[in-house]
């Protein structure tokens, strides 16, 4: 059985959201970040669970969090989602083979994607779960102007979580100086390593606006995302 860690950052201020952590927020009787950990938790070949969190709460967490289950253990994150993706990485097992990143704002991923991304990652290239552009999309400058139509069928919408074999993320990471990411298959791409999209749900959305709440309420009341074999 492969040993997985998961990274998950959990550290934004929440800007978009009008300041409030979104991670915390409630979405059908639970917590977004319990909704975003339990596909992990499921499977038994994960080993360790790091949670990136602002240093005034990390110090002081929630006990839904850390009573959650015993794999998980809370780190203080950093300025950027990159600085506390570093700190969760640091913080897992050694022995782990497959390293895992998930957005801890994202609560709807499956159990089945998360399943294929880790085996695809297993076999040695990094896996990103993503959904393929079906919109038009454009490329403008600063003002909005418009300076291109790229050709849609070759764009992917990236997703969470992205694995990769551990030694290739740790040294993505170790080698990223002080460069910022958004995305941490970028990183990886940047050292040569070929990096696949796993085609994942369209419902795997994250929750960065106010608006985003009562979408996923929506999405988890259908139970689509049990489809996928979550919890």
């Amino acid at each position: 059985m492969t040993a997985v860690g998961v990274a998950v950052p959990a550290a934004g201020a929440g800007r978009r959201m009008g300041g409030v952590r979104k991670p915390f927020l409630e979405l059908a009787g639970r917590p977004v970040l319990v909704h975003a950990l339990l596909p992990f938790l499921a499977l038994d070949e994960v080993c360790g669970v790091a949670v990136a969190l602002p240093a005034d709460v990390a110090g002081d967490p929630p006990r839904w969090l850390v009573d959650l289950d015993p794999r998980v253990r809370v780190v203080v994150g950093g300025a950027t989602r990159a600085d506390s993706v570093a700190a969760a990485l640091d913080a897992l097992p050694a022995r782990c083979e497959v390293l895992v990143v998930h957005d801890g704002a994202r609560p709807l991923v499956s159990s089945e994607t998360v399943r294929r991304c880790v085996a695809l990652a297993a076999t040695g290239v990094g896996a990103v779960a993503g959904v393929p552009a079906v919109d038009t999309m454009k490329r403008v400058d600063e003002g909005g102007r418009v300076e291109g139509t790229p050709e849609r069928a070759s764009l992917w919408h990236a997703h969470t979580p992205q694995a990769f074999p551990a030694d290739v993320l740790r040294a993505a990471y170790a080698a990223r100086g002080p460069r910022t990411a958004t995305d941490d298959a970028a990183l990886v791409e940047a050292m040569g390593v070929p990096v696949h999209m796993v085609e994942g749900e369209r419902w795997n959305v994250k929750v960065t606006r106010p608006e985003d709440l009562p979408v996923a309420e929506a999405l988890l009341a259908t139970g689509a995302p049990r489809a996928g074999g979550a919890p």
